[in-house]
């Protein structure tokens, strides 16, 4: 059986961990210590935040579940139910009790715990480097940022017609007197998720950032404002926040030639902020190797439409990276993405070609050119000149959600495109999707706040069509 932590419990556990070894980071109840007086060097306070990233590599996050969400829901995937998973997110039609609402529910809040803890470790008089000290409360930041705005997708009713436009509780303090708390407006949840990344940019500096992309730089802090704003049409704060990182000319769009093979490498040049996996700690069956591809799982399957979306000459439908699995020959795979037999991929959360695609919709929303006197168009072509695909002729909000549908398929994009600009989901394959094309507004855009913590806490409040 899956765990199932509410909100409530988990702020009032504490965890006591200052090494990266997997026991460390999951300890159980008998070894927490208060949290107030086990963190005293800025060692202690980098073995919380390696808690934190590790909580968020585990299956119901992004080491699966919420990746698929995105696909499921939408005209990318559907679920095949080959071995009874992913199903009922699929069908957007969850009951309060669904596991994976809760579940997914549950991990991310766990993050945010994780995160509050390195937080409140700000001007603590921490023996260490206070610029290091102030680096990673910055990643912590910028982490619950993250965290509340994956849940305020998922949860949050600001798609749904009658939802009145109710957020997620936005928590900010680790054991806080507040153990039972009310959601906040989908418009609180927005500006505290930029007050968080701006503060996280101002105790970040450049100078301390690791190479390995494993850990949250200011490259990957502006890049989580940008999708932020891209979802919530902020276009000027996309604009800015895209050019800190183009400008940098640390990072580049993969080419045609290495696009197949860079989805089996660490840290590749386009990659601003990946989850760390290896051959020995990564979530075997349960990651989104097994999802997608093999015969005992594969339970996310291609539908013919995505193909069909793309050209010959484009590297991205290759027979190397969507066709019939080899193990089950019946089903078109997504065989490219998340390649690794041993489950050892690194997920890339934040790449180089989304922002591209971000700055483009910006420029195209502002009327502006952007660096270098580039227009919008100019740069929604840098994507398909690498991929062996043909321009476009002219810049529409079609042909930008057209191309990133087309290079960012897999990753989980898709639903929040489509909600996010208005659009019904496309039912394109009655017989294998799971969904029947709700219209933009229905409550099945909104998943079910679980049964558990409406249980556990009196201030909670439904989605609207759940009662």
């Amino acid at each position: 059986m899956k765990k199932k932590i509410l909100i409530l419990t988990v702020f009032a556990l504490s965890f006591s961990m200052f090494s990266c070894t997997e026991n460390d980071l999951e300890p159980t109840l008998a070894q927490n210590k208060d949290v107030e007086t086990s963190i005293k060097t800025v060692e202690d306070l980098r073995g919380v935040l390696n808690g934190m990233y590790n909580r968020i590599t585990t299956t119901p996050y992004y080491g699966r579940d919420f990746i698929v969400y995105g696909e499921v829901r939408s005209d990318n995937c559907y679920a095949n139910g080959n071995s009874g998973r992913i199903i009922t997110p699929a069908s957007m039609d969850m009951g309060n009790t669904d596991a994976y609402a809760t579940d997914t529910w549950t991990q991310i809040y766990r993050v945010i715990a994780s995160a509050n803890i390195v937080i409140s470790k700000k001007n603590a008089g921490l023996d260490g480097d206070e610029g290091q000290i102030n680096h990673y409360v910055g990643q912590a930041l910028a982490i619950r940022a993250l965290a509340h705005f994956d849940l305020l997708k998922l949860y949050g009713q600001q798609h749904v017609t009658n939802g009145n436009n109710v957020g997620i509780p936005y928590i900010k303090e680790y054991k806080g007197s507040n153990i039972a708390p009310a959601r906040n407006t989908v418009a609180e949840v927005k500006q505290f998720i930029y007050d968080d990344l701006d503060e996280a940019l101002s105790l970040m500096n450049a100078s301390y950032n690791e190479a390995s992309k494993q850990y949250v730089t200011t490259y990957a802090v502006n890049a989580i404002k940008a999708r932020v704003a891209t979802y919530f049409g902020d276009w000027n704060i996309s604009k800015t926040a895209c050019e800190a990182i183009i400008s940098s000319e640390q990072f580049q769009i993969v080419p045609q030639a290495g696009f197949v093979d860079m989805w089996k490498q660490d840290a590749p040049v386009n990659s601003i902020f990946e989850l760390a996996y290896s051959s020995v700690d990564n979530n075997n069956i349960n990651g989104l190797q097994y999802i997608y591809r093999g015969a005992s799982y594969g339970d996310v399957r291609v539908l013919d439409d995505l193909l069909s979306i793309f050209e010959p000459t484009d590297v991205r439908a290759s027979a190397s990276m969507i066709g019939y699995d080899p193990q089950a020959p019946a089903y078109l795979t997504n065989l490219g993405k998340y390649p690794a037999s041993d489950y050892s991929d690194d997920i890339i959360l934040f790449r180089y070609e989304e922002v591209i695609l971000n700055y483009a919709e910006a420029l195209f929303e502002l009327g502006q050119s952007g660096l270098n006197g580039l227009t919008a168009l100019d740069y929604l072509n840098l994507i398909p000149a690498q991929r062996g695909a043909s321009a476009y002729a002219t810049i529409t909000k079609d042909n930008i959600l057209n191309e990133r549908r087309r290079e960012l398929c897999f990753e989980g994009f898709r639903f929040d495109d489509l909600a996010r600009t208005g659009k019904d989901i496309p039912l394109v394959d009655p017989l294998n999707q799971r969904h029947n094309g709700p219209t933009y507004g229905s409550y099945n855009y909104a998943f079910p706040i679980p049964k558990s913590e409406l249980n556990a806490n009196p201030n909670m409040q439904q989605n609207y069509g759940y009662n």
